[in-house]
């Protein structure tokens, strides 16, 4: 029943499939002339299969492990460079029709403090998030079609572009909400959505409808096929991920980056992010009862495949993890993280008088976005506030296609220079601002293009003199 064209969830991914190519794996894990031949090709950076991917993720053979992890190194390098792009998540409601049984946002939780933001309260929020810094969001909300309809969202995302304050604003927020139609995904690109992303949780479908018993969410196919509908109502920006931990994580794995196929034979793009979250305690969730949590090690190693796998997607990883796990990562080739993020509703603006119990999870990784900033100046890292392709129309085959060819460092690296430079002069501690100046002066010379490196040393003298928003 394999299909990576069709349109039906079942179809385009198989469970047959899966357990094949698990099995393929299997059988394949020690094939050393396999596992290095598979390395070989895969410093072309188009990519591999998720069957032959599956084969890197179960090899243990320290040697080549090491060879794979490089190589992940590498490939990030090619793509990304040294920019990490900084977002934080902005919780708009918490209420929820649905049963998951791993999210305290569920119906039948009784003792969460339950929110909704009005419209004022989100310029508070907003304007919150400004005086960090932040100039990206992704909205969150829980599923209540009476309480939060597209009709809120939509006005939420008007009103979150409509607030200036000082010199900060909101540049692209990305939207993840639950599954919807085709004409409420094109309100939502009317809107003028950065990224529609939707977590599967677990490809699995029987995993997937015990952990789902209850609710709107319970329907598999209708869910597993949301980025499809949402493709069609003209959002060419999609960002997948599973919840590792809620099922066995070979088998998610492999599901993940068949979607990622599919969606790039069936839509012509694939994925813009993947995210790699795994399960955090929350209110009436205890990650103990599942039984499924990954490691450390093999963790990274996901990481570090999936960047081989899928060389042009954006990896996110959030503030689930601890500092020191997001380190190992963003060197085996994460490019996105949260930086001083709330699960709470309104919990920025008001974060002495926010309940803790309304949070959806536990953050792992507390640190203000100043500590964060300067964590990554401190590793050479640049972080970036653009939100440069989106505004420019760079989105969805375009973006890809010069990702693919190399031309997107040359409007990236531009623009990750100047929205730090924005960000140290109007945010940043002194001794921030002294770290990353000094990263801007060393970076700018490495850019190859003189008439840019002219332009950006003209831009960044215009920031210093209260200028913004200059944009490759």
């Amino acid at each position: 029943m394999y299909d990576v064209k069709s349109k039906v969830a079942t179809e385009f991914i198989d469970d047959d499939e899966i357990k094949e190519s698990l099995q393929y794996a299997e059988q394949n894990k020690n094939n050393r002339a396999l596992i290095e031949s598979l390395l070989e090709r895969a410093k072309d950076c188009k990519g591999l299969t998720h069957r032959e991917a599956a084969v890197l993720l179960d090899c243990d053979q320290e040697d080549l492990n090491e060879k794979m992890f490089t190589l992940a190194q590498e490939i990030k390098q090619k793509f990304y460079g040294n920019r990490i792009v900084m977002f934080a998540p902005l919780y708009l409601s918490n209420y929820c029709v649905n049963g998951c049984t791993y999210c305290p946002y569920h119906l039948k939780n009784k003792h969460i403090a339950r929110k909704q933001l009005s419209q004022e309260e989100i310029v508070k929020e907003v304007i919150a998030l400004q005086d960090m810094g932040h100039k990206r969001l992704a909205l969150e909300t829980g599923e209540d079609p009476v309480r939060c309809p597209i009709e809120y969202v939509l006005e939420s995302i008007k009103t979150i572009y409509s607030i200036k304050h000082k010199n900060g604003a909101i540049r692209r927020v990305n939207v993840n909400i639950a599954a919807t139609t085709v004409e409420n995904y094109r309100k939502l690109k009317e809107a003028g959505i950065g990224t529609y992303i939707l977590f599967q949780e677990t490809y699995n479908k029987k995993a997937y409808e015990e952990l789902h018993p209850t609710g709107p969410k319970s329907n598999y196919a209708y869910h597993t096929e949301a980025m499809d509908r949402a493709m069609e109502g003209g959002i060419d920006d999609v960002g997948c991920g599973v919840l590792f931990g809620l099922n066995m994580y070979r088998y998610d794995f492999v599901g993940l980056l068949m979607h990622a196929e599919h969606l790039e034979a069936a839509c012509g793009v694939g994925p813009h992010t993947i995210s790699v979250p795994r399960i955090r305690p929350a209110d009436d969730v205890d990650p103990g009862d599942f039984s499924n949590a990954i490691s450390d090690d093999i963790f990274a190693k996901i990481v570090a495949v999936l960047r081989i796998a899928v060389p042009y997607t954006g990896l996110i990883i959030s503030t689930r993890e601890s500092q020191a796990s997001r380190e190992r990562v963003l060197h085996l080739g994460v490019s996105q993280i949260s930086g001083a993020s709330c699960t709470s509703v309104g919990g920025y603006a008001e974060k002495e008088k926010i309940e803790d119990n309304s949070a959806q999870f536990e953050l792992n990784d507390t640190r203000t976005l100043d500590e964060v900033v300067g964590w990554l100046l401190d590793m050479g890292y640049i972080p970036s506030f653009c939100t440069a392709c989106y505004r420019e129309g760079r989105t969805g085959d375009r973006f890809m296609q010069l990702v693919k060819s190399g031309q997107i460092a040359n409007c990236c690296q531009p623009n990750a220079l100047m929205t730090l430079k924005e960000y140290l002069d109007d945010y940043a501690s002194p001794e921030t601002k002294a770290k990353g100046e000094a990263l801007i002066r060393k970076e700018v010379e490495n850019i190859p293009n003189e008439k840019v490196k002219k332009l950006v040393l003209e831009h960044l003298d215009d920031i210093d003199g209260g200028k913004r928003d200059f944009r490759f």
